[in-house]
């Protein structure tokens, strides 16, 4: 599929953002006062921010709204209620951390558990589709969760956790792409599936269906040579987890950490940019394209 800046961004940062107000809700020892406040802000803004960038994505953005009514059927609209659940509840519990030096633990639990919930709704969105087969896992959800987790843990200053969280989220990464090779073939698809007229027999592309590109052709199919895609999977894999546990592993300092979070969040940007281009939408056999 053809890759969406703006769907990277919410992918990427959100899930940080999420990931990092996970670990600021299950602390049994939270920061208070300005440090809370800064911490607080940082995943709200990664949080927000990436939502936001997401609106982009929609034809008509202006009824992004009228996603919240349709939660019985949408993970999209679960998403939306679910990440305003966590934004309320961890906003109070941040309110008074922040203000009144008191943590209400029960707010912190139940806002950490709608952080995740978030990412998950987020990650369904994707692993629903069977017209995407390497999307359509469960380990897609396993890869959005590990990953927002570990970049949480990563933004909070957990060095030990962080380390075998990115290490764990890496390797979750790496067995995503390998068993995501042959989705497509191991799902049965084929274009005498995708045409419906495998019946009749043996289903071969006389000539594409018009000659001209058209919205399924821009947006649903993009083709990553081999050889770039392999290339991109290392450079990912270096950034988002070689590079921060090896800044990690340096006596500690605060220039270390910045860089090692800036190496990570470019790592997931790529991981995330091959997410989009490598999913093989089904649509494309009909055009011969698979």
């Amino acid at each position: 599929m053809h890759p969406a800046p703006s769907i990277i961004l919410f992918t990427t940062l959100s899930g940080l953002g999420f990931g990092l107000l996970f670990w600021l809700g299950i602390d049994a020892t939270a920061p208070t006062g300005w440090v809370a406040f800064a911490f607080f802000a940082i995943a709200y803004l990664l949080a927000v921010g990436g939502l936001l960038s997401s609106t982009r994505h929609l034809g008509r953005p202006e009824r992004a709204l009228k996603a919240f009514t349709q939660w019985q059927t949408s993970w999209l609209s679960r998403e939306a209620w679910a990440a305003v659940g966590a934004l309320t509840v961890l906003g109070l519990y941040a309110y008074f951390l922040v203000f009144f030096d008191t943590q209400i633990a029960v707010l912190g639990w139940l806002g950490a558990g709608l952080a995740v919930a978030t990412v998950y709704t987020t990650s369904m969105i994707y692993a629903q589709l069977k017209t995407v087969p390497r999307w359509n896992r469960w380990l897609t959800s396993v890869l959005f969760l590990a990953t927002a987790i570990a970049g949480g843990a990563l933004l909070s200053g957990r060095v030990s956790i962080a380390m075998v969280l990115l290490l764990i989220a890496g390797g979750i990464q790496a067995w995503w792409w390998q068993t995501g090779d042959r989705a497509l073939r191991d799902s049965g698809t084929d274009m005498a599936s995708a045409t419906g007229l495998g019946k009749i027999g043996e289903v071969r592309a006389f000539e594409p269906p018009h000659t001209g590109t058209n919205y399924l052709l821009r947006e649903m199919v993009h083709v990553v040579g081999r050889r770039h895609a392999s290339k991109l999977r290392l450079i990912a894999l270096v950034l988002m987890m070689v590079l921060p546990i090896g800044l990690l592993l340096v006596p500690f300092s605060h220039v270390f950490g910045l860089l090692a979070v800036i190496s990570h969040v470019a790592g997931v940007l790529v991981a995330r940019w091959l997410f989009f281009a490598e999913a093989e939408h089904v649509v494309g056999l009909y055009y011969g394209m698979r």
